[in-house]
């Protein structure tokens, strides 16, 4: 069973990275098993939520601008955003801060 992520009373900031997947797995689900494990030793990384149907929604929650600047600057990280051509036939990065959350039911 799933669990969506538990992050801490808001202002934080959320990176929305929404895809539309290429044909075929050309080494991506190990590179994105890794980044997600990398993701969680950063500096300032609060949590992640993910879906894919046929879009693809992943959601990091970071501490900071900075944090997030870190992260798109990781060395490792930057060598997987260059293979997004051969991963991904689009996608749209989103960096939001969060004012506000409510939980349910």
């Amino acid at each position: 069973m799933s669990s969506l992520c538990t992050t801490p009373p808001p202002p934080y900031y959320a990176v929305i990275f929404t895809s539309l997947r290429s044909e075929g797995d050309n080494g991506y689900q190990d590179t994105a098993m890794r980044m997600a494990a990398l993701a969680t030793e950063q500096p300032g990384f609060l949590g992640m939520d993910s879906a894919r149907q046929e879009t693809g929604i992943f959601v990091s929650y970071w501490s900071s601008l900075e944090a997030i600047q870190a992260w798109r600057n990781n060395l490792e990280h930057r060598q997987a955003q260059a293979q997004g051509k051969l991963w991904y036939r689009a996608y749209t990065v989103r960096i939001c801060r969060v004012e506000r959350e409510y939980s349910g039911p």
